[in-house]
């Protein structure tokens, strides 16, 4: 879908506008909009709204054709609910009930003119962004690998975004539509299945990315992890046929000397649980378990995109984790890079094998902050549900602020997090009668132990780390990935340029 800014004044107005479609927004109260009433002069939209055709409710729709004195073929009402107070809810609905009737019009082109002005403590970048995901949300379609492809959506392909200063907008709409297409490439990664979507797969999607966006991308093969040391990532490869590929990508668009943020990304591109082996209904959602590794390729075709003014280095640590003869055992003690010793006391306890090693790996970028992301959890799912992303950092007035940085970014782009405890109490359920940690805790509180056990390789640096397994992915009939946390970690990174 084609989108573009449409700033309106005195000249160039709404009703003169030639469009297939124009949707205004009307209230519960059978109020109009100010855009509405541009559009009434006839007063064929005041009488539909009496008439109680619409009832104003956010979301509703009533399409009208050939209003007298509009040049538009068509004026879509939407409700917009209270007119006392635009909610940040009440938009989305409106929104979406928008882009819903669009994808059904014979029209091919349309402008939305909602008042993205007038929603409670938001502003218009965000009214714009909110526009843009839904219309691409709309669209968007997991048929890949079908022989027979879905039918192809038919309605809108062009939509214009009345704002009342459009460049003004102009940096804010191509950043939205940069998300979009990062939240795209995550959700198609996630979705392809776990036969196609390998660690080769990822390591060739990255030196793409690099190829089209100009920066480094170099993928270290198992000997080059062996000699890093990397005993805890690889104990997780030995029972897969598929090689690990462990990512680098580096896309260095701040001053030479600033210190980087770095996003690592857990990509297990399918989890049977190893030795500890998961029950065999649901398993097939285990493909998702790369999500955080998708998510952090998904980032980096966003500021590809909008080439962002910051360092970013981008790691990715992508392996599968298969049952076989050469497994990992529970029980066994591996050896990460930082020298720490391991007790594998559960072989699905595997994200935190892969990252502890990345994380030490990216103590070499001396970096400003690390921000890991992983499906690492079910126990977050149980926490917090499928609304919010589970975040652990330690608890000082530097890591208070970074995680309140990255909660900020969440309020502003509706990618939320919760945050949740770590510390002292939590690495006591770590201990181990014979290595210096077990891989998993002691019962209760199974989100934090992960995330205290991954603060041991962190302490080099600012570092939080990101539960997504209640976020990354959708189950039921609406199964799929969902691109997040794109817009959390994008939107992190544009607000530190």
């Amino acid at each position: 879908m084609d989108f573009s800014i449409k700033a309106f004044d005195t000249k160039n107005t709404i009703t003169s506008a030639k469009t297939g479609c124009v949707a205004v927004a009307v209230f519960e109260n059978k109020k109009l909009s100010q855009a509405a009433q541009s559009l009434d002069g006839s007063g064929e939209i005041t009488a539909a709204l009496k008439s109680g055709d619409i009832s104003g409710k956010p979301g509703s729709t009533l399409l009208l054709r050939g209003v007298t004195g509009v040049a538009a073929e068509r004026v879509l009402l939407v409700g917009l609910g209270n007119v006392e107070g635009v909610t940040e809810k009440s938009f989305a609905s409106a929104v979406q009930g928008a882009v819903k009737v669009f994808s059904t019009l014979g029209a091919t082109d349309a402008i939305i003119a909602l008042p993205m002005t007038e929603v409670k403590e938001r502003d218009v970048n965000w009214a714009i962004r909110t526009v843009v995901q839904a219309a691409r949300d709309s669209i968007y379609r997991s048929d890949a690998q079908k022989s027979k492809k879905d039918p192809a959506p038919a309605g809108v392909r062009k939509l214009a975004l009345a704002v009342p200063n459009g460049a003004a907008t102009k940096l804010a709409l191509a950043q939205a539509i940069a998300i979009a297409n990062g939240m795209q490439l995550t959700k198609d990664l996630g979705n392809l299945s776990a036969n196609v979507c390998t660690p080769t797969y990822l390591a060739e999607t990255a030196k793409k990315l690099g190829k089209d966006y100009k920066f480094a991308v170099e993928v270290l093969e198992r000997k080059q992890l062996e000699a890093l040391k990397m005993g805890s990532f690889l104990s997780v490869t030995n029972g897969s046929e598929q090689p690990p590929k462990f990512i680098v990508m580096k896309h260095m668009g701040g001053k030479p000397k600033d210190a980087p943020v770095v996003l690592v990304g857990k990509g297990i591109t399918f989890d049977t649980g190893g030795i500890s082996i998961k029950p065999g209904p649901g398993m097939d959602e285990m493909k998702y378990d790369m999500c955080g590794a998708a998510s952090v390729l998904g980032t980096f075709r966003a500021i590809g995109e909008m080439g962002l003014k910051l360092n970013v280095i981008g790691i990715v640590a992508a392996c599968e984790n298969m049952p076989s003869g050469r497994a990992t055992k529970p029980g066994d003690i591996v050896t990460s890079m930082n020298g720490l010793t391991i007790e594998v006391l559960n072989t699905d306890a595997e994200g935190r094998l892969v990252l502890c090693d990345a994380l030490t790996y990216a103590e070499r970028f001396n970096p400003a902050a690390v921000i890991d992301v992983a499906t690492l959890t079910g126990a977050c799912i149980v926490a917090l549900g499928h609304h919010h992303s589970g975040v652990f950092t330690r608890d000082d007035d530097q890591h208070n602020a970074l995680a309140e940085e990255l909660a900020s970014a969440g309020r502003q782009t509706g990618d939320t997090t919760w945050r949740l405890p770590i510390g002292e109490q939590y690495n006591e359920q770590l201990k181990s009668n014979f290595a210096d940690l077990a891989n998993i805790g002691s019962p209760g509180g199974a989100s934090c132990t992960a995330a205290a056990f991954l603060e041991n390789f962190t302490r080099k640096y600012p570092w939080i780390h990101v539960d997504i397994a209640g976020t990354a992915w959708k189950s039921g009939a609406a199964k799929g990935a969902t691109g997040r946390p794109v817009p959390l970690l994008t939107s992190f990174l544009i607000n530190r340029t």
